[in-house]
């Protein structure tokens, strides 16, 4: 082959009608607050929180080979930042949402350094016990409600419509502008020493990939991620508790959209997200069988299709909406 005639491909047909989509998307959801239902929009901010969540994880454990199951403590620190800066600190409580974000990174440097000398399965239960701490510190704080909880006063001053309008529009936001960041970190050297890291620490070590830095860097992203989610989500319901917060019923829940989705992939949380919103919106009253529906579909997914619904799909059709490796074209 003629060396000369190589190139480099960044995108694909299906990743430039991606965009295009992605575009027209945007902009119609920008309006919605002028012509859609309330719920419709409290709908939507639901959405959001839980894609985030998703996304985050997918980057944390997906890409960065950190399979935690405590990231419910980063949702609570952004939710109880939000209380402590909007209630007590005076501070605009839709600017919160983004300040929510910077408070659990913070928090991620020390419990990082914590977690960190465990490995594996010892990791995973250290995460969480670490969210059960935050948890049980919370609930001993009567300035912050104690185990019952507290309300989001902060957001008195405003009209219902514009309450729930900045909201509907910071969850845009975060959906759309996850998905560039994401993507924009994938494809980055630091994206490429993640997935280096993935498939072989000692390869990647070798090649002078600093494995401990990178893993902690995506770990405060990821922190930093589900603060601004766990915000947002407690936002648009005005009340937060210890239990809804830091409760471990949450990790269920962004893991099942990630595997069901497809791990190590970035279309992945958004299938797994619109997937688990449908089927909780369609079959939530139907109480435990709607428990018992989702694990059902989660274990016929990972029985076939081991690789995630978009796995099967894009080894099946060779589609790649967001393709972030570089391909050689001769």
């Amino acid at each position: 082959m003629d060396e000369h005639n190589a190139a480099i491909e960044l995108e694909t047909r299906a990743s430039r009608i991606t965009r295009a989509i992605i575009w027209l998307l945007f902009v119609v959801s920008a309006s919605m607050p002028f012509w859609a239902e309330s719920s419709t929009l409290r709908q939507f901010s639901e959405f959001a929180c839980l894609f985030l969540m998703a996304q985050m994880w997918n980057l944390l454990g997906g890409y960065g080979g950190l399979v935690s199951i405590g990231q419910q403590a980063y949702i609570g620190i952004g939710a109880y930042a939000l209380i402590a800066l909007g209630n007590f600190g005076g501070v605009n409580p839709f600017f919160c949402v983004a300040l929510a974000g910077v408070c659990a990174a913070l928090v991620a440097i020390p419990v990082s350094q914590v977690v960190f000398r465990l490995q594996g399965g010892y990791f995973a239960i250290g995460t969480w016990a670490m969210a059960e701490i935050f948890r049980l510190l919370v609930a001993n704080l009567s300035v912050l409600g104690g185990g019952s909880g507290t309300s989001l006063t902060a957001v008195r001053g405003y009209s219902k419509w514009a309450r729930e309008s900045v909201t509907f529009w910071i969850a845009v936001a975060v959906v759309f502008g996850s998905i560039f960041l994401v993507h924009r970190v994938l494809r980055s050297r630091f994206g490429l020493a993640l997935s280096a890291i993935r498939d072989s620490e000692p390869a990647s070590e070798s090649q002078g990939i600093d494995v401990r830095r990178t893993k902690f860097l995506v770990y405060l992203i990821s922190a930093a991620g589900f603060g601004v989610a766990g915000a947002l989500y407690f936002l648009s319901i005005l009340r937060v508790s210890p239990d809804a917060a830091f409760g471990v019923q949450w990790s269920p829940v962004i893991i099942f959209m990630v595997i069901i989705g497809g791990v190590g992939t970035m279309e992945g949380p958004l299938i797994g997200a619109m997937l688990y919103f449908a089927v909780s919106k369609l079959l939530g009253d139907f109480g435990t069988w709607y428990l018992v529906g989702l694990g059902a579909l989660a274990i016929v997914v990972t029985i076939r299709f081991p690789g995630g619904l978009w796995g099967f799909v894009a080894r099946r059709f060779g589609v790649r909406c967001f393709p972030v490796e570089r391909r050689v074209i001769f």
